[in-house]
């Protein structure tokens, strides 16, 4: 039975990672994972320099999953070179994907120049940042801002691309085209919804930022409907994501035509659920009697 994945000619030994910003790098939930047997860890993003994030509070609970407004905070590149990639060097079998945020196209490429000398496996470019010199609007609503974006990336990118699409855009489609236009090796979808809560008690926003990205198995019908759309249209590799809480979650996304999945707000309340999937993921095929794992890929058509 091979759980083996290849993305942009990358070899994962499990087609099962974390969503970036819900594992810091790593060395926060080693105490509870064995790193080794993670198919790969996104880190948190990463800027040019240092970024604060939002005033708190930052975080409210909801029915069926959780709203964030962190606002990416980071420690910056010099840090996070020097700090977390060595540490993530100590786990040979498991790949690293570094999450890239940014305000503007030079932001992106100052970090991925940076990385371009790095011992790291793929980039993941986080385009739901809001794009300051657009005037706030995320660089992925926009088809042409994504396509843009994208091919300033792969020009100083020396390892593979994956773009992490928005899914607060009238057509996602339209967006995984674009970055595929761009050049991308690689799409990860979905990112958080923008929600709101309102404390009635206080007569306030739960969030000082106002509204804040949901995430959570609350957003997985609709994750699962843009992997299933994206998949039909574009011919480079998804990694699927949004609301995973189990095996049966994550074997929805391959079906759908995900390669890969990533498990984001169930680290928070089961640190162990990175390895419960990729177990149950196993058990599913060798009861289904599936010799390999890219037999589930899109097979739901």
């Amino acid at each position: 039975m091979n759980m083996k994945i290849k993305i942009a000619g990358v070899e994962w030994n499990n087609p099962v990672t974390v969503a970036s910003g819900t594992f810091g790098s790593g060395a926060e939930y080693s105490d509870f994972v064995d790193l080794n047997k993670i198919g790969a860890v996104t880190t948190k993003g990463v800027a040019n320099v240092p970024w604060e994030g939002n005033p708190t509070p930052r975080i409210a609970e909801t029915y069926g999953g959780m709203l964030n407004a962190i606002g990416l905070q980071n420690p910056g590149i010099d840090l996070f070179v020097k700090r977390d990639i060595p540490y993530l060097r100590q786990y040979p079998d498991t790949k690293i994907i570094v999450n890239v945020c940014g305000k503007s196209t030079e932001d992106y490429c100052e970090v991925v120049e940076r990385l371009a000398k790095e011992p790291v496996d793929m980039l993941e470019i986080n385009i739901s940042c809001p794009n300051v010199k657009e005037g706030g609007i995320a660089f992925g609503q926009d088809p042409k801002a994504v396509e843009a974006i994208t091919k300033e990336v792969k020009k100083k990118a020396k390892q593979p691309v994956i773009m992490k699409l928005s899914p607060n855009v009238t057509d996602i489609s339209e967006m995984a085209l674009a970055a595929e236009a761009g050049g991308a090796d690689a799409l990860s979808l979905i990112n958080t919804l923008t929600g709101m809560k309102i404390d009635v008690n206080r007569r306030t926003f739960a969030l000082a930022n106002k509204t804040g990205g949901l995430s959570g198995p609350a957003i997985k019908p609709v994750a699962v409907r843009m992997v299933y759309q994206v998949a039909q249209v574009v011919n480079i590799p998804i990694i699927g994501m949004g609301g995973i809480m189990n095996a049966e979650d994550a074997l929805e996304f391959i079906m759908a035509g995900a390669t890969a999945v990533s498990i984001g707000t169930a680290n928070f309340h089961n640190p162990n659920i990175t390895l419960e999937v990729i177990e149950g993921i196993q058990k599913f095929m060798e009861k289904e009697g599936i010799k390999e794992i890219q037999e589930l890929v899109g097979c739901v058509k």
